[in-house]
């Protein structure tokens, strides 16, 4: 791989884990609403941290790697597809679905 096909790879990672952090955002405050509660969503260009009360999801990203860690210590991985899906194991879920989900979880 050339390192100008390098570069483009990894910002487009980049701007998926950005659109991720949005996606989490958006989708914690959706579940929040009814309650009037809201999440703590800390982000920069590797890692992302959704906190709800002892609820706690922290995804680390390496280039189109990311590694998930629950605060009752159950992790794992997953890739970052270019199509904006996240692949685990052999599995592909939408990546708005995949933050849905995690949102509904950090906001019960």
């Amino acid at each position: 791989m050339g390192q100008t096909q390098f570069v483009r790879e990894e910002q487009l990672h980049s701007e998926l884990f950005a659109s991720f952090v949005s996606l989490l955002r958006s989708y914690t405050a959706l579940h929040g609403l009814p309650s009037g509660r809201q999440a703590s969503v800390e982000s920069n260009p590797e890692s992302i941290r959704v906190s709800h009360g002892e609820r706690c999801l922290t995804l680390t990203r390496h280039h189109q790697i990311v590694t998930w860690t629950r605060e009752n210590g159950d992790r794992g991985t997953f890739e970052v597809t270019k199509a904006g899906n996240l692949r685990i194991a052999d599995r592909e879920q939408a990546m708005d679905l995949a933050a849905e989900h995690w949102a509904r979880e950090l906001m019960q």
